[in-house]
């Protein structure tokens, strides 16, 4: 969501900046009792009743705003449409406002304004009713007694009035319907009401007609257009109403005429506003929902829908770089140049920097594809911004199937889904929908949402790899992992859900909760085993490593579980131990300090860094990876994988650090590992994984 930086409001110059320019768009669009000074003080109220409003406060405040507009008597549609595009740059530009807050002031706004001038219509139309009302028992009296009486009542009327025959045809017309009708009184007398009005509205007004003359009704009302000789459209409000002679028989009738016209065109507007962008003129989320309803009502065999869900690439950079109006119209470019090419698809903007391209009637994914790579292309085209040249880039995921069988929010889903996986893939990539890959998608963001609350619900669990010395065959630590009780997917374990972590952040979160459950476990082990406690190692992933409250979360938990330091074993990847700069991180030495084991994990990964671990702080050192499978073979080791963990185990040893290996399967790997330098293994060869009280358990024979 963009929005712009919150400014000073209330006497601030920016907030009387507002005020002056408000002020100058509609002084002179109607006629107010206020001079300049006395209409800024006025406009300065409203100002501030419609920043409450988008603060949060009663939205009724922009009702009011509207009301009195029209109170002040502003009624014009020049002083409504000067108001609303001005507060519509303007307000953002003193508050950080969503869009959708902003249309919802403002159309507060606007509903209060026409309700209000409404009102005031309303009010002067029942006037003008009784008026009405008085002039036909007048022409009733006139016709029997005077008729000049009845001439003068209809010619000093405000709105348009007509004397009509049953059959509709104008008799007499004021200077009011003169003036509505844009015609002479020779255009107007003789001539039918129903020639006045356009083809659309005829036979509804026929029909209210012929109920009146029928006698079934008195009255009635409709609003109808007609068109005006300069072409035009011109809306009114007739309003009609019969006149009996002195049997109580139909005579004919008096029609009053409304001009509606700029009404009609606030609704129009506000009906356009309900379904597009008001930033990019582009349909917005209510109008595609309705698109896309309309395309799955009809499943007639054989018949496909397809849907585009654009992102535009490093479009936040753009904000931030070149500052929010730049972005603004950089989205609009965008959003005209899909709508130029989409070749009649509807285009709409969901929001932020995404856009959907929805075709009704695809003829499938290849002229679907085809589409996209020309939408693309117009994207990509340079665009002149201001000063600046702007490229844009987007990522496109791409759904197409058979209208039969699919739902709106499955159709929208499945596109975001395959979006996701086209931003994975780089920039300006796009990505056809895969029902396989989706369904891992969906279970990754499923795992990704549930994470955090299956902390809270216990549904993780530790469970530990024990680490066995070969030279002794003795239990001397225990490598925790963390695993998830899954409701609907199983046992999981951390090669499902802590890449996801990581991802989402949630990652220190959940490595704090599960150093604190292995302390706890560490720490019954010492009560109950005494020096024979297995040393608890728990992994860190790079994040956590390199938070800032690493250091006071592992004294919290110490201090908590009673554990002491030498029987926990931190492993931090060989890729974590330097900071962005490439200096150690500084929390090394104060774990060291505390007695803490600090274990490099991966090591000899990466050749360059060994020369900087002597500074480092290490107690130990863990070899994995495919390079120890060949240990395996009958035959011996690939020479290659041979020399690299000897390598690594001759690095270690001049680091003084004594080496495990992670993944040993059998006898005779480990045995090999253990030539080399290898002085402990963990992996299928000593057991594989065990509960708490499972190792505790093994220890207790083994000590036995």
């Amino acid at each position: 969501m963009i929005s712009l930086p919150a400014q000073a409001s209330g006497g601030a110059p920016e907030h009387d900046e507002v005020v002056k320019e408000w002020t100058r768009r509609v002084i002179h669009t109607s006629y107010v009792a206020m001079g300049r000074p006395e209409l800024e003080t006025f406009l300065a109220r409203c100002l501030d009743d419609l920043l409450a409003a988008l603060d949060g406060g009663p939205i009724a405040a922009a009702t009011g705003v509207g009301r009195k507009l029209v109170d002040v008597h502003f009624t014009t549609s020049a002083a409504l449409s000067g108001t609303l595009q001005h507060l519509m740059t303007a307000l953002p530009a003193l508050r950080a406002v969503e869009p959708a807050r902003l249309i919802e002031v403002l159309g507060e706004l606007a509903a209060g304004y026409a309700g209000a001038l409404r009102e005031q219509t309303l009010a002067e139309q029942a006037l003008i009713q009784r008026a009405a009302s008085a002039a036909r028992d007048a022409a009733e009296e006139a016709l029997r007694a005077s008729e000049a009486r009845s001439r003068a009542v209809v010619i000093s009327s405000a709105l348009g009035i007509a004397v009509v025959r049953l059959d509709g045809t104008i008799e007499e017309a004021n200077a009011a319907m003169r003036r509505i009708f844009r015609r002479t009184d020779e255009e107007l007398v003789g001539h039918t009401i129903f020639e006045l009005t356009d083809d659309d509205w005829v036979a509804e007004l026929q029909a209210a007609n012929d109920g009146l003359v029928g006698a079934s009704d008195d009255r009635y009302q409709l609003d109808t257009r007609f068109t005006a000789p300069d072409g035009s459209h011109v809306w009114t409000q007739l309003s009609a109403s019969l006149v009996r002679d002195a049997r109580g028989e139909p005579d004919y009738q008096v029609v009053l005429y409304e001009d509606i016209t700029d009404r009609h065109m606030l609704q129009e507007q506000f009906r356009r506003q309900a379904v597009h962008d008001p930033l990019t003129g582009l349909a917005n989320r209510t109008q595609l929902q309705s698109g896309l309803d309309k395309a799955l009502e009809e499943t007639r065999p054989g018949r496909r829908v397809g849907l585009c869900f654009f992102d535009l690439d490093g479009f936040k950079a753009v904000n931030d770089s070149l500052g929010h109006p730049i972005g603004d119209q950089l989205l609009r470019t965008v959003a005209q140049r899909l709508q130029a090419a989409a070749r009649g698809a509807l285009a709409a903007r969901m929001g932020g920097d995404e856009f959907v391209v929805l075709v009704p009637d695809s003829t499938g994914s290849g002229d679907l594809v085809a589409l996209v790579e020309t939408l693309l292309a117009e994207i990509t085209s340079p665009a002149r911004i201001g000063s600046h040249e702007l490229s844009a880039s987007a990522s496109v995921g791409i759904v197409e199937r058979p209208v039969a069988g699919t739902d709106a929010e499955a159709l929208l889903r499945d596109a975001d889904i395959t979006l996701y996986r086209a931003k994975q893939d780089g920039r300006a990539q796009w990505v056809l929908f895969d029902p396989e890959r989706n369904a891992q998608a969906r279970d990754r963001f499923k795992l990704s949402a549930e994470l955090p609350a299956a902390i809270e619900q216990y549904e993780l669990f530790v469970e530990y790899k024990p680490i066995v010395e070969l030279a002794t065959g003795r239990y001397v630590g225990a490598a925790s992992t963390v695993r998830w009780d899954h409701p609907e997917f199983g046992e999981l374990g951390e090669d499902r859900f802590l890449g996801l972590a990581e991802e989402t952040g949630l990652i220190t979160r959940l490595g704090s909760w599960a150093l604190e459950q292995v302390c706890e476990q560490a720490a019954r082990w010492v009560e109950r085993l005494g020096p024979a406690a297995p040393i608890a190692a728990v992994r860190l992933s790079p994040r956590h490593c390199r938070d800032p409250e690493l250091v006071a979360d592992v004294q919290r938990i110490l201090g908590k579980t009673g554990l002491p330091p030498g029987h926990l074993a931190l492993g931090l990847p060989e890729s974590s131990l330097f900071d962005v700069q490439g200096d150690p991180l500084d929390t090394l030495e104060i774990l060291a300090e505390m007695g803490l084991r600090l274990c490099v994990y991966e090591f000899g990964e990466d050749y360059a860094r060994m020369p900087r671990l002597k500074d480092l702080p290490l107690g130990m050192a863990r070899i994995e990876g495919s390079h120890l499978d060949s240990f395996t073979d009958p035959d011996g080791p690939a020479p290659l994988d041979q020399h690299l963990v000897s390598a690594a185990c001759g690095a270690a040893e001049l680091l003084g650090l004594p080496v495990s290996a992670s993944g040993v399967r059998d006898e005779l790997q480990a045995r090999r590992l253990q030539e080399l330098g290898v002085s402990m293994a963990l992996g299928p060869f000593t057991g594989g994984r065990v509960s708490a009280l499972e190792l505790e358990e093994l220890v207790v024979e083994q000590e036995g």
